[in-house]
């Protein structure tokens, strides 16, 4: 996987190299695609795959189900990485400054508008 890599593209560019190679009659089980995937993430996805091999039997996990657990981690992920992106643009902003206007209320002027009218 390529760093900011979708993982649609990844599944997309792991599926066509796979497919490749059954054309030559290279056979590979479910569990060893499995770990292949996993193995193929970049450094930001460990925590995830981490988990994955410890709580599942990598070896009849169905690839179907990693791939929409990627997804769904993905969309999770870069939901996170928004809000924290605005928060940290909130804190490192200036703040803004308001101009308050004082008002002045100036007898002469309201009584010449009076006696014009």
């Amino acid at each position: 996987m390529k760093q900011d890599e979708p993982i649609v593209d990844m599944i997309t560019r792991f599926t066509d190299i796979i497919n490749g190679l059954k054309e030559f009659d290279r056979k590979f089980t479910k569990g060893k695609l499995v770990n292949k995937m996993l193995r193929s993430l970049v450094e930001d996805w460990n925590s995830l795959r981490m988990l994955i091999e410890n709580t599942k039997d990598v070896n009849v996990y169905p690839l179907e189900e990693l791939y929409g657990t990627l997804m769904t981690y993905e969309l999770n992920n870069a939901e996170t990485k928004e809000k924290t992106r605005k928060s940290k643009k909130e804190i490192n902003e200036p703040p803004k400054r308001q101009i308050a206007l004082k008002s002045t209320n100036d007898e002469r002027s309201s009584n010449t508008n009076m006696s014009n009218e």
